[in-house]
């Protein structure tokens, strides 16, 4: 996810839709159906805390800016995927460290009355066979991830605790550096990992957590991947070589990754697939947006639009270059071409930013495989691509704990 001028800015989508010229023929469309598709980087917690926003029942990113339920799931094809304890990052202090650790065991708990709520529709995984059963159930699969450890910074040990709930993938940082790892897109202050980031590193191997590199820096992804006695995944990330932005990666960090057994998710936030301009007078116009609406989930549905739409007349005055399809999958084709399609997926950041002109929404997933098949990958690649290589380093980060 990109920087946050405003909370509100995780909920709310940009895009409108346009003209695509991508067609789903009728085998794609059955082929993508019968594979196991499963999106590393799910930050649809964030719309389980507005009041009266019911996943299972289906919604419009026109109207509410969401971009995942239960019936656009079915739609696309979306078995599930890893969803995101995602916390904001607060200030280095005892505040900071104490709001952190309490809004990340709020999402979590959203996250599991999700599915509590919810039995016959959704189910947790723990396990890549977990996964593979669910599906086979007809419910959705849900992992549970971290994106930004912060909330374990007062408390390491929470680790377990998070661990024992379900968590199975783990990223360090967002943003803006934390107290255990430098950020993409921050100065660096630690130069890579603290000590303390390196402990949790450990700690993630003895428990069989995936440790995720997305929205760190290049030197925090050198120390995990040099630190690491299991493969690592970047969750949602893609390739500095299109385009040149810090929270993209290199080529040559990309062969280290799939190297060493890893897999790259390549996402669709189209402020890291093109270049941007400065914009100060949309990031001034957002913050006090921001200001106004501070605490999404105080909001009510009428409130909540509102903000919305408000979002999309400040989109619309002070206008971002915005991708389409064509730059995600330029994107996503590159980073196949350098580490084969045994090392790619896709984490497109739904609901946390993602989402491209020609792809608003996981509705439209099949329209990837289409692209992927025209290009010459095999029905082989694709299943490997829309989850086989996810659960392959999931196992092995499993598998390494179990040896420990």
């Amino acid at each position: 996810m990109h920087l946050r001028l405003c909370a509100l800015t995780l909920a709310l989508l940009p895009w409108l839709a346009h003209a695509d010229d991508t067609v789903v023929s009728p085998a794609t469309l059955a082929l993508h159906q019968r594979l196991l598709v499963l999106d590393s980087h799910l930050d649809t917690p964030l719309d389980l805390t507005r009041p009266g926003w019911d996943i299972t029942q289906r919604h419009d990113y026109r109207q509410d800016g969401s971009q995942v339920d239960v019936p656009r799931m079915v739609d696309g094809g979306l078995d599930g995927g890893f969803f995101a304890v995602y916390t904001p990052q607060q200030p280095l202090t005892d505040e900071g460290r104490a709001y952190a650790s309490a809004y990340g065991l709020a999402t979590l708990t959203r996250i599991r009355d999700m599915i509590d709520r919810n039995p016959d529709t959704f189910a947790l995984a723990l396990t890549p066979e977990d996964a593979r059963r669910i599906a086979a159930q007809g419910k959705r699969v849900v992992f549970i991830s971290m994106e930004n450890a912060e909330p374990l910074a007062a408390d390491p040990a929470l680790l377990n605790t998070y661990y024992r709930q379900g968590l199975r993938m783990l990223g360090l940082v967002h943003f803006a550096d934390n107290e255990l790892a430098d950020s993409a897109t921050a100065l660096p202050h630690w130069k890579g990992l603290s000590p303390e980031g390196r402990q949790l590193v450990t700690e993630a191997n003895r428990l069989g957590i995936l440790l995720d590199v997305s929205h760190a820096s290049d030197a925090v992804f050198d120390q995990i991947l040099a630190q690491s006695t299991a493969p690592i995944i970047a969750s949602h990330s893609s390739s500095r070589a299109v385009n040149p932005h810090p929270r993209n990666l290199d080529d040559g960090r990309l062969r280290q990754l799939a190297a060493k057994g890893g897999v790259v998710q390549v996402n669709t936030y189209s402020d890291y697939l093109v270049p941007l301009k400065p914009n100060p007078e949309r990031n001034k116009a957002l913050a006090a947006l921001g200001a106004r609406f501070h605490n999404l989930a105080a909001l009510s549905p009428e409130q909540s639009h509102a903000l919305y739409q408000d979002y999309h007349a400040i989109d619309t005055k002070y206008p971002q270059p915005k991708a389409d399809l064509d730059v995600f999958m330029k994107h996503l084709l590159h980073i196949l071409q350098v580490v084969g399609p045994e090392h790619v997926g896709i984490g497109a950041d739904w609901d946390g930013g993602g989402g491209v002109t020609g792809l608003e929404d996981v509705s439209q997933l099949p329209k990837i495989s289409q692209r992927l098949l025209d290009a010459g990958y095999s029905e082989k690649d694709l299943a490997n691509i829309w989850g086989g290589n996810l659960l392959r380093v999931l196992q092995a980060a499993q598998d390494g704990a179990a040896k420990g």
